[in-house]
């Protein structure tokens, strides 16, 4: 599944610890994400901050909506309002 094709996508890198706190969180709503590494893929990188104009992660998409950065409070509510909670 691509990002576009996906309601919730994760933009993260391997060394991020709060990226790990966002899948975590998303897992323990059963929210499935599509993860992507920016770390490895470049396109991805460009277009998250081609978006959000920011570097860093985790940015997590959630329909059209940016969350950057692990706003708890932001995701649960984007979620809401795309009906995946």
């Amino acid at each position: 599944m691509s990002a576009d094709e996906n309601k919730v996508v994760v933009y993260s890198t391997n060394s991020c610890p709060w990226c790990v706190k966002a899948k975590e969180y998303l897992t323990s709503l059963n929210v499935p994400f599509l993860p992507v590494d920016v770390g490895a893929d470049k396109e991805a990188a460009r277009e998250v901050v081609e978006k959000t104009r920011q570097r860093g992660v985790p940015v997590v998409k959630v329909g059209e909506r940016y969350i950057v950065g692990f706003d708890q409070d932001a995701i649960k509510s984007a979620l809401k309002e795309n009906n995946l909670i």
